[in-house]
């Protein structure tokens, strides 16, 4: 038995909708039924009436679901008890971050927040976006630091998990310059003769992005995707190369710019193929008995000042 299905199942008793509950705890509709199935054999009973709406639990499944709080409950507080025998993880920040910000963002922002507050202990795992939300989401770290967009917002509770704005980049495209200084490739391109296109790999949260701004481009913008990388790292290192354009955040690729060697690919009088995302860091609110002296919450009580 997976503890993720008892988590599973108290969501689902929450909601009463399995559509809802799937988003809440970052899975597809049916691989959450499958997970809930998958409980429901292990338990040799029904705990859901699929034929009630909206759902409801059975009896059986109301049992399950006051043991279920009581265990996780407990499974929790044992788990803070063992990271508290430690002063390495009381010291320690835990933070999952997003790859792009990771290796460009967090650096900087580590630098300004040192020469503000002093010195400050962390562990980062550099993740893609859902790995990342999941880590916070099963307690796997203390702060996620991401990207957020209003069109695609994190299906996260947020009467669970507060939120910090951090800062915010331009998302724009990026090209190889030629012997002139002009890009090598420069938008829209052609029907006949599209730019190669170095694209992010599907469900990306940049690569979702990027896919709204070429859609709401005033200029139909013709491109071939001729790469893919779930990485900005990877996708500038091509551009560089000169294999085509990149849309990437301002950050990642300020120091190519100011040396010349990356420029934009959007020539002069031309809008609309950039967009703006902001940098979160999330945290899940502290319950009535967290330590309000850990690292992490004085950091946070920082930020949020």
């Amino acid at each position: 038995m997976d503890i993720k299905w008892l988590e599973d199942f108290v969501s689902l008793a929450d909601t009463r909708n399995f559509s809802r509950s799937a988003q809440l705890r970052h899975v597809t509709q049916p691989a959450f039924s499958r997970r809930i199935q998958a409980l429901e054999a292990w338990a040799g009973s029904d705990l859901v009436d699929r034929a009630s709406y909206p759902p409801r639990l059975t009896a059986a499944g109301e049992t399950l679901y006051g043991q279920a709080l009581e265990l996780l409950q407990s499974l929790q507080s044992t788990r803070a008890m063992l990271r508290g025998h430690s002063t390495a993880s009381r010291a320690a920040i835990d933070f999952a971050v997003s790859h792009s910000l990771a290796f460009t963002f967090f650096p900087r922002w580590l630098t300004s927040l040192r020469k503000e507050i002093g010195p400050v202990r962390t562990k980062l795992f550099a993740l893609n976006a859902h790995d990342a939300t999941m880590s916070l989401v099963e307690g796997n770290c203390d702060i996620l630091i991401a990207f957020f967009h209003p069109a695609y917002p994190f299906q996260l509770d947020r009467l669970r998990y507060d939120t910090v704005v951090l800062g915010e980049e331009v998302v724009s495209p990026w090209s190889r310059p030629r012997s002139d200084g002009r890009a090598l490739y420069e938008l829209p391109g052609r029907a006949g003769q599209p730019l190669p296109y170095l694209g992010y790999a599907s469900g990306v949260y940049l690569g979702l992005l990027v896919d709204l701004l070429v859609r709401q481009s005033p200029v139909p913008l013709h491109l071939d995707r001729v790469y893919e990388m779930d990485m900005a790292e990877g996708l500038k290192a091509m551009a560089l190369e000169g294999h085509g354009i990149a849309f990437l955040p301002e950050g990642t690729v300020r120091n190519e710019v100011a040396s010349g060697r990356l420029v934009s690919a959007v020539p002069a009088g031309m809008t609309g193929v950039s967009i703006v995302a902001q940098i979160l860091a999330v945290r899940e609110k502290p319950g009535p008995t967290a330590d309000t002296r850990s690292a992490a919450a004085q950091l946070w009580a920082y930020l949020s000042r």
